[in-house]
């Protein structure tokens, strides 16, 4: 390792669906937390690794901040607010093409309360001309002291580079908290189970992606045949969801399973032998041990 080596956490947040998790997967080269045009996709923090030349960063991507309700939504928001005390830079992520909101609002008081020092990131700036990208950068200073603005498109990566680069001087010298070849501290499990969900979010539509979780049961390596065998049960709940996503003959399931196949495949660099099950818990989003089980604790 080499001397004045300088490592730290960098939050990633926002609101709902600006693009939280696409930044993350774009600074990583590769994909660990899952995306989909549906808010709230995301709702544990997922901590990314980022090596650099003589530095760690440890990126934390959080849920978006909202007004929660119910058991699970709070759980959410609370994960997101948590991530933003002990950290050493805060990226405060919008969109380019949105207006500062009350929700803005709202996350720029909390932030003032966590006292960290917090970047600005415009995520989406394909989307607008720079007469308008001025501004919103002008609105957003006049409420708040932001050590940094910086520009990006997190889609195609335009800016991210600039944005890694503003990120560094706010790093400490520290150790090398994880080898080199780590991208994050969530195991395969986690990551496959998120990877079959996002495929929910993305074929369902309405409430049924909101009160559904997915727990990963059996994940057996069979080296000899370059295969894992990966048992997943999804949880819904209501009767109804469960046949929306099993589908007529079962073909929602089926293609929900090989969505989700080809995505882990690349993730874990090996074949993938997936079944799904789906399994109805009458509203356990609200349900103290379901969350506990699930892991939302």
């Amino acid at each position: 390792m080499t001397e004045n080596f300088k490592s730290g956490f960098v939050a990633i947040v926002g609101r709902p669906n600006v693009g939280k998790s696409t930044l993350l997967n774009r600074i990583l080269g590769q994909k660990i937390a899952i995306t989909s045009n549906k808010p709230q996709t995301t709702r544990n923090r997922i901590l990314g690794i980022h090596n650099f030349t003589g530095g760690q960063a440890l990126f934390v991507d959080t849920p978006g901040i909202h007004k929660p309700k119910g058991k699970l939504n709070r759980y959410m928001v609370d994960q997101a607010i948590n991530a933003c005390s002990d950290v050493d830079l805060v990226l405060f992520l919008v969109e380019a093409n949105d207006k500062p909101g009350g929700g803005d609002e709202y996350i720029l008081q909390l932030l003032e309360r966590a006292k960290s020092p917090v970047c600005l990131v415009i995520n989406k700036i394909d989307m607008v001309e720079p007469q308008s990208l001025l501004a919103l950068i002008d609105a957003y200073s006049q409420r708040f002291e932001f050590k940094e603005v910086v520009p990006i498109c997190a889609e195609n990566g335009d800016g991210v580079p600039q944005l890694l680069q503003a990120i560094e001087p706010y790093l400490p010298e520290g150790p090398q908290f994880y080898p080199d070849d780590m991208l994050t501290d969530q195991p395969e499990r986690f990551i496959v189970a998120e990877m079959v969900r996002e495929k929910v979010m993305r074929r369902t539509s309405e409430e049924i992606p909101y009160g559904v979780a997915v727990q990963v049961e059996s994940f057996e390596e069979k080296p000899e045949k370059n295969l894992v065998v990966i048992q997943a049960v999804i949880h819904v709940e209501r009767d109804s969801h469960k046949k929306i996503i099993v589908g007529k003959g079962g073909q929602m399931i089926k293609t929900l399973g090989q969505d989700a196949r080809y995505e882990i495949e690349r993730f874990l660099g090996t074949k993938v032998f997936l079944e799904l099950f789906v399994r109805v818990d009458k509203d356990w989003s609200q349900s103290s041990r379901m969350l506990r089980e699930l892991g939302y604790e």
